[in-house]
């Protein structure tokens, strides 16, 4: 007998448009029962198929989309965000856009999330864009910590910084969702700090987000399973 749906597994649905996610998502069923929709998706309805998943479907939502600007904006843009009833927003980590993303989301059940640093960039990356020096996983956890300060629900950060922000005095109750899992033996992709599903849950990931080791899949239903049932183990 197949285990039940464990929401700790949010799969990232990377696809073009509303109707590719939607056979994807009706293909894979109850295997699933948390999604994130992001950026790329967002000209091909990406809000529709949040809500559809949401409403129609049961299915628990995390939209995706990194918000980052002045706080009037970023208020305003989450409260239009938080009329409907979805899970998680990720904005940026800074502490005035985490202020403003809470305020905006006052009065609804959406969490903010902010967002450390992007688990596709290494310290080249960051030097590149001219940030603080120092080490990555340093800098990581003193942006989750300010964020926490700020406000903010929880973060997203790789499996390599979870363990040091849950050690945070300030990370009781707040979520640590980690992108950049990856099941073993499956390709890294564009992502350059990666772990298991396991060691991202026994380093203090609350849930992982995986997308092309599931949806890209020959059986996604059988991948998604593979991967609760490693959860289940952990």
């Amino acid at each position: 007998m197949s285990l039940p749906a464990d929401d700790r597994l949010i799969v990232a649905l990377d696809v073009p448009n509303v109707v590719t996610g939607l056979e994807l998502t009706s293909r894979i069923g109850d295997a699933v029962s948390f999604y994130k929709i992001g950026l790329g998706m967002l000209t091909g309805g990406g809000l529709a198929l949040a809500n559809e998943l949401k409403q129609e479907h049961g299915k628990r939502i995390f939209l995706d989309m990194k918000f980052f600007d002045i706080p009037a904006t970023v208020e305003a843009a989450v409260r239009g965000i938080a009329q409907y009833n979805l899970d998680f927003l990720t904005v940026h980590g800074d502490p005035h856009v985490v202020r403003a993303a809470k305020e905006g989301a006052a009065g609804s059940n959406l969490k903010i999330l902010a967002v450390t640093i992007l688990t596709a960039m290494d310290r080249a990356d960051l030097d590149a864009s001219m940030i603080v020096p120092g080490e990555m996983a340093d800098i990581v956890t003193e942006r989750a910590e300010r964020a926490f300060e700020a406000g903010a629900d929880g973060v997203i950060a790789s499996p390599h910084e979870a363990a040091r922000i849950r050690a945070l005095g300030n990370s009781a109750g707040r979520l640590i969702v980690t992108p950049g899992v990856r099941p073993a033996g499956t390709a890294a992709n564009d992502q350059k700090r990666i772990a298991t599903p396991a060691d991202a849950v026994r380093n203090g990931a609350d849930h992982i987000v995986v997308g092309r080791p599931v949806w890209a899949a020959a059986d996604p239903v059988a991948a998604a399973r593979g991967i609760v049932a490693e959860l289940a183990g952990a």
